[in-house]
């Protein structure tokens, strides 16, 4: 069926999305149908040579240090080392200073901050959605544990957990890994959903992410969680996984609710490879500022955001803010929703 068949009567729509305090544009005369998006760039199984692997188990000598593993003997399930190419450095000694000395009207502070990367599983071959639910709730308590460690160091300001899969989607080794990335500050967009959170509760008394009901949106529920593709996805076939009851910051969650959420988890990367063609992803723990007022805490809720990478940013979503989607919410849940996965054997 032609792309103008299958959108007659269907218009384009701008929908506000009240978490990032931002206008997304859906376009279904840019689009295929739904179920015809499939990834361009499908990541194979990682490559069966892993003799030069860093990250793979024997070769542990080869990473840089070490900051914890689970267990604690040679027989890891996962590590948490230091980045060896890390975008901030954690030997940068006093405060950040503020300095003014280029000439121009701009701000910059010392880079300090922490930098970690986060090695799933032991086994080369092996990616996060392969994993049994509780050992993908494992790795989940190594973020946890990790940015409880980094949040009593007073001049870190936010910490952003997020994995990049696949080479298009940031990924510089094929062996499964994530990242935590400490900042000494709140960057614009962290500040943009705390500030859109902040509209919403002003002006309905209410946390706009507890409010999510819309039955058309959701991808899949257990007890403690629910799936969506956001009323307002920024992304094609964007997923949030959002815990039911009210937290403000990930690394608070209870630690016996982890294994559920791995288990929606990899339901939803599963869900996403068969229908997309195994796309390249990322995904990212939205979360809170560690330092945030008891005010405050009352409409911030943090979510898991995955986003599959389908289509690139031009100039127009570069230079305006404002993205292009050419996959209404409600169909992209649609379709993730009736996906048949296979039954293990």
């Amino acid at each position: 069926m032609s792309s103008q068949g299958q959108n007659t009567g269907r218009r384009p729509e701008l929908r506000h999305d009240p978490v990032a305090n931002r206008w997304v544009i859906f376009s279904p005369a840019r689009a295929k149908r739904p179920t015809d998006f499939k990834s361009k760039s499908p990541q194979n199984s990682n490559p069966g040579d892993n003799s030069s692997c860093p990250f793979c188990i024997g070769n542990e000598h080869e990473c840089a240090p070490e900051i914890f593993r689970v267990p604690s003997d040679p027989n890891w399930k996962l590590r948490v080392i230091e980045n060896l190419y890390p975008a901030l450095s954690r030997n940068i000694e006093g405060p950040c200073e503020e300095k003014q000395d280029m000439g121009v009207p701009a701000r910059a502070i010392g880079g300090f901050g922490f930098h970690d990367v986060v090695i799933e599983n032991p086994v080369h071959s092996v990616h996060l959605c392969d994993m049994e639910a509780r050992d993908i709730g494992q790795v989940l308590l190594a973020y946890k544990k990790r940015i409880q460690q980094i949040a009593s160091v007073e001049s870190i300001k936010y910490v952003q957990v997020f994995k990049n899969h696949g080479a298009s989607a940031g990924a510089s080794m094929s062996h499964s890994h994530s990242q935590l990335l400490a900042l000494p500050i709140i960057p614009s967009a962290v500040s943009a959903r705390f500030e859109g959170m902040n509209e919403y509760f002003k002006k309905t008394g209410k946390c706009s992410l507890c409010e999510v009901q819309a039955k058309e949106l959701l991808i899949d529920e257990s007890t403690h969680f629910i799936s969506i593709v956001p009323f307002a996805a920024t992304y094609p076939f964007e997923m949030w996984i959002i815990p039911r009851a009210h937290y403000s910051h990930f690394h608070e969650f209870d630690c016996d609710k982890m294994v559920e959420l791995g288990g929606l988890l990899k339901l939803m990367l599963r869900k996403m490879s068969l229908q997309l063609n195994n796309p390249p992803f990322n995904f990212m723990i939205q979360t809170s500022p560690l330092q945030v007022k008891e005010s405050e805490l009352s409409y911030a809720h943090w979510f898991l955001q995955i986003v599959p990478q389908l289509s690139g940013a031009g100039g127009f979503e570069m230079g305006s803010g404002c993205y292009i989607n050419p996959v209404f919410p409600e169909d992209a849940a649609k379709v993730l929703r009736e996906v048949n996965l296979p039954v293990a054997g």
